[in-house]
Parts: structure tokens; C-alpha cells; sequence
């Protein structure tokens, strides 16, 4: 299917798209009231959801996510008018410092950086597999970690983090034993509906990026 993401050079799972369509448990979950209600105080209106997946890392095998801002591709590619979304993540397995947990940086959400080049089209086919478009130069990266610094979010089975759509984060691979997946829900306003992207091309499919 075409929203089952694998692995760069191999068959393995690395990502699956809009599970809250397929999948009757994480529907319920994408709209657990308790949880709503906490996004849509933070975001000041009611909600719907952008996106929502799976990042699996499998003992000794999953591989690295690279440094990006959500908001960066989101805003280019997909049309999102500005930061009013925001993901929550939910510990399918223990999260700990050293299986490739989410790393991100402190502050970084209040600076926009635009990364360099275009983005190909139908890049999303293979940026998901792999990030080569859509990612920071090394010295905007060097500058908001200096600032910032970086932590690391860990947490057993069950844990919530909820985080900014423009921080900086990403994830190292995963070469314990140990593995660690983890659900990802994206919150949008309703009052941030996505317009046409601002690269000029086509819109990302719906399960990437629903509008609305």
C-alpha cells in the first residue's frame, strides 16, 4: 500500500501513514476528549488531523530520522498557512537515551529556517524513505543547537509528548537490541486549513497531509 513506507535499501517498515484511518484503535485514540481538549487549548481552536503515523525502529536495524522542521516541509509542500499545528507522540515501546529516541532543540520553534534548494517533484516518495530535500544546512543547525542545546525525550510505554510543528528535532538509528516505535499525531487548526502549497507544486497525497 502505497501509504506503507520501507526502509532506504531494503523492505523493512520504516513508516505507516494515516493509521487513524485504518485502524479502529488509534481512530478512538485520535479522538480521545482528554486529549483533544488539551491540543485544542494549546492551539486555540478546534482541530482536525494533518497527519498521523507509526515510525518504527526495530532492534539492530531502524534507521536514523535526519534534523527537520516539520513546519519547513509542511508549509512548502503541503500549503499549511502557519504554526498552529502541533504532534503528539504516544510510546508504543519503551523510549529510552539509546534506541534512537527523539531528540530535539529547546527554543528552536521560535526561529523559521528555510532550508536550501527545491524540493523535486514527488520528492515526498523518496524523502520519506530517506530526507535529502527539506533539511537544514549545517550551520543554521549549528547555531540553534548552540543556542538551545539538546534533549533527548524518553519514556516508557504509554508516555505522551506533545511538540512545537517548527522545532528542530530528529532521531539516530537504532543498533540495540531494543525496539522502539511510536504513533504520531499531527493536530491542525481549523482555522490553519491548507492552501495551495507555497513551492508552486502539487499537493502531497491526503494521507501525508489532509486538508481538512
Amino acid at each position: 500500500a502505497e501509504h506503507v513506507i520501507r526502509e532506504p535499501g531494503g523492505t523493512e517498515v520504516r513508516s505507516i501513514f494515516a493509521v487513524h484511518e485504518h485502524n479502529e484503535r488509534f481512530k478512538e485514540l485520535s479522538a480521545n476528549k482528554r486529549l483533544t481538549a488539551i491540543i485544542n487549548e494549546l492551539l486555540g481552536s478546534q482541530t482536525y488531523i494533518h497527519q498521523s503515523r507509526i515510525n518504527f525502529k526495530p532492534g539492530f536495524t531502524g534507521k536514523e530520522f535526519y534534523w527537520h522542521s516539520d513546519f519547513e516541509t509542511w508549509h512548502v509542500e503541503d500549503g499549511m498557512p502557519s504554526m498552529r499545528a502541533l504532534s503528539c507522540s504516544i510510546a508504543l515501546e519503551d523510549n529510552f537515551h539509546f534506541n534512537g529516541p527523539l531528540m530535539v532543540v529547546p527554543g528552536s520553534h521560535k526561529k523559521f529556517v528555510s532550508c536550501v534548494g527545491q524540493t523535486p517533484d514527488d520528492h515526498f516518495k523518496q524523502s520519506l524513505r530517506r530526507q535529502e530535500y527539506g533539511v537544514p544546512d549545517d550551520g543554521s543547525l549549528a547555531r540553534l543547537v548552540g543556542e538551545g542545546g539538546i534533549e533527548t525525550i524518553v519514556g516508557g510505554i504509554g508516555s505522551i509528548v506533545l511538540f512545537d510543528c517548527n522545532i528542530m528535532h530528529g532521531s539516530n538509528s537504532n543498533i540495540t537490541p531494543l525496539p522502539r516505535s511510536n504513533v504520531f499525531m499531527v493536530y491542525n487548526s481549523v482555522e490553519n486549513a491548507l492552501e495551495k502549497p507555497y513551492s508552486g507544486q502539487a499537493p502531497r497525497p491526503n494521507y501525508i497531509a489532509a486538508r481538512g
